[in-house]
């Protein structure tokens, strides 16, 4: 049969086209027709190369194609604020127009206090001047007794004596009868107060001590008022020791306080062992006149 022969049987030539219905060749060196098909999937073994079985390759899951559940679907990133955008407000700009004013005026009134306060202490601690001289009761009046400045302090010669103020009283019995007490150290009684407590107050530092303070230095030496502050001194000591006399009991039920008489010790500070200094130790009193008590100087009226 000749070589070109169209038959089922007739060889093609390579390149040739393919009639219909005939199945492509497989890619790679020609196999010779009397070569035996092999059975199942394991190739020719080729010699000098060792056998390898060709595994069947697993087959990919198909994709869930179920649609996703939209909420979790991610939404969009908001876009960001423009490039200079301002910061909204924060503090007293926050506020209205209302509010910033009224803090506005508050601020200024504490200004023009503290301004007010600082230079009535500077003229008062200021040596004596023209402003002073004209305005002098002015500055006394804002400074005592709550901001009096002084410089013991800071002194070249500080205090150098122990001073103890004492009270004792006058107290008619409920049957008619009349006693006088003994003294009673208030100073002494502060100062066992105040030892060992980490947190002692003011009036227990302060009270008594600036009270007497006060008295000597508007009273002369025969302990004669000098001036209002002189009349004003002597009804705060006043008061003072007659509540610390009932805060003490020194009255019985049904007692009453009739008269107190107010008295200072002072003693020098012993000086240190290794100073050649001599001083007395003897005490030195001064005692005030017998005030009368009266119904202001009670616990209940100051109340």
């Amino acid at each position: 049969m000749d070589a070109y022969d169209g038959g089922s049987n007739a060889r093609r030539q390579p390149g040739a086209p393919s009639e219909p219905g005939d199945a492509p060749e497989p890619e790679g060196p020609d196999r010779p027709d009397d070569a035996p098909e092999p059975d199942g999937p394991e190739t020719a073994q080729v010699p000098g190369e060792p056998s390898a079985l060709s595994q069947p390759q697993a087959e990919a899951p198909a994709p869930d194609l179920q649609p996703a559940d939209p909420a979790e679907i991610r939404q969009p990133a908001a876009a960001p604020a423009p490039y200079g955008d301002p910061h909204p407000p924060t503090g007293v700009a926050s506020l209205s127009l209302r509010y910033q004013i009224g803090v506005a005026l508050a601020l200024a009134v504490v200004a023009v206090a503290v301004c007010v306060h600082i230079g009535m202490v500077f003229l008062h601690v200021a040596p004596q001047n023209t402003v002073t001289k004209q305005h002098g009761r002015a500055v006394d009046d804002w400074v005592y007794p709550e901001f009096e400045q002084n410089w013991k302090l800071f002194a070249p010669n500080p205090l150098q004596l122990n001073i103890a103020v004492q009270v004792r009283a006058r107290i008619r019995s409920a049957d008619g009868g009349s006693r006088t007490t003994g003294w009673y150290d208030l100073s002494a009684q502060d100062g066992r107060a105040i030892d060992g407590n980490l947190l002692p107050s003011h009036t227990q530092q302060n009270e008594l001590r600036r009270s007497w303070d006060l008295f000597v230095a508007t009273h002369d030496a025969d302990n004669r008022p000098v001036g209002l502050r002189g009349t004003l001194s002597e009804t705060y000591l006043r008061r003072i020791v007659v509540l610390r006399l009932e805060r003490d009991d020194a009255t019985a039920r049904g007692d009453v306080l009739v008269s107190v008489q107010v008295r200072s010790r002072t003693t020098n500070v012993p000086p240190p062992k290794w100073s050649e200094e001599k001083v007395s130790v003897q005490p030195v009193y001064r005692e005030l006149p017998w005030w009368a008590v009266t119904a202001d100087d009670t616990e209940g009226s100051v109340r």
